[in-house]
């Protein structure tokens, strides 16, 4: 047998092990159609998840910000395993489900993409910026979508396929649902058009047409909800006891025993059934426990000392870039190190403040701070 025969078996035996409901790899679709050497004896999510974790995007997740930026501590996390978290936790919901795990994981791995420099911070400071420009708002699942369509591979993109695209649109992990059902049959108009939707109304749900898109939207909030408290109180702060109690109740107190509970609780109540969702009891304690994130960590001024300073910066390098690209500097950083063979699509299609957004958006917090006056870059706090 032959390892296209192998693939074939592979795909096959998806037939007998993996649920009615999921998303099965032989019914992938992709926007330009492949002959077999591009994917030769992988299957297609598992082409697509490859694609992802070589892109020149993925490699600079390892120095873009969470949720704390501008701190010398090796144990606070950072985007790259942020990322690793929601697919090894998407994976295992998915396994428990009988779902497609590869799909899984390729829609993990890429949700985060799209993420500029010092986190939904800099997502504020940018947008505003676009807005100002006249291009919209920006959301970094957007962007995410973008990168991979439309940058990769010096504007050619990874041709990925619609699931996997769609999932990272939809994954919106800031949206509290109980329960999610997939909005299936979707197409890459329908996509298409979300997209244009989603720039233009940032509020606005979208639901990912498949289940494995679903357990990743659930995953993201599992895998960041109790990992910021865990950072938070090792940067001092918020203390343990500070946990809402009824939270704590019924999800515990720490990480593992939030994440263990969350996880056994979608499992428990999704299991044969066409949606993804929590209990009752589980959701409205994970609702507590975001709220109280958000105003004990993600709102608290005491983590972001600098932050005036990072909304100036963006400003600075968002016009320098601007001029650049209207004036066609081609000494510009912009010109050496982003434009430089980019495909002619890309380069006669977008405008300079969208070239200007990209550039940055796709920039680690470290080359950032690299590319501003050192009069005005803030300092590291221990």
């Amino acid at each position: 047998m032959n390892l296209q025969e192998l693939k074939e078996s592979l795909n096959a035996r998806e037939e007998h092990f993996l649920s009615p409901l999921a998303a099965h790899s032989k019914d992938a679709i992709r926007r330009h159609p492949e002959d077999r050497i591009h994917s030769g004896h992988r299957q297609n999510y598992c082409v697509d998840s490859d694609r992802i974790l070589h892109s020149l995007s993925y490699t600079r997740y390892i120095d873009k910000t969470q949720v704390f930026y501008l701190i010398d501590n090796d144990h606070i996390t950072h985007r790259v395993l942020h990322v690793q978290l929601v697919s090894k936790i998407s994976r295992t919901i998915g396994r428990f489900l009988a779902l497609n795990e590869d799909l899984g994981e390729a829609i993990a791995l890429g949700h985060d993409i799209g993420h500029c420099p010092f986190g939904h911070d800099g997502e504020t400071y940018l947008s505003e910026l676009c807005e100002a420009s006249g291009i919209g708002p920006f959301r970094h699942n957007v962007q995410s979508v973008r990168f991979l369509e439309g940058i990769e591979q010096k504007g050619r993109g990874l041709n990925l396929t619609l699931q996997v695209l769609d999932g990272i649109l939809c994954h919106d992990g800031e949206i509290h649902d109980q329960a999610l059902c997939p909005k299936r049959e979707k197409t890459f108009h329908a996509l298409d058009q979300e997209i244009v939707n989603k720039a233009a109304d940032p509020d606005l749900s979208v639901r990912p047409m498949t289940l494995e898109g679903c357990v990743v939207r659930m995953a993201d909030t599992i895998s960041y909800i109790g990992r910021d408290i865990e950072d938070a109180i090792r940067l001092n702060l918020i203390k343990r006891a500070d946990i809402p109690r009824h939270s704590v109740e019924r999800l515990g107190e720490t990480n593992g025993t939030i994440v263990y509970n969350l996880v056994e609780d979608v499992i428990q109540n999704s299991f044969q059934k066409p949606s993804i969702g929590f209990s009752s009891e589980a959701s409205e304690a994970l609702k507590k426990l975001r709220e109280f994130n958000l105003e004990q960590i993600y709102l608290n001024p005491k983590i972001k000392p600098d932050a005036g300073k990072i909304r100036v910066l963006f400003k600075v390098l968002f016009e320098r870039y601007f001029e650049d690209v209207e004036k066609q500097n081609h000494d510009s950083i912009i010109f050496t190190d982003y434009l430089q063979d980019m495909s002619d699509d890309y380069s006669q299609h977008t405008s300079p403040a969208q070239i200007a957004r990209d550039f940055i958006a796709g920039m680690t917090d470290d080359y950032f701070l690299r590319q501003c006056p050192d009069n005005l870059r803030p300092p590291r706090m221990s």
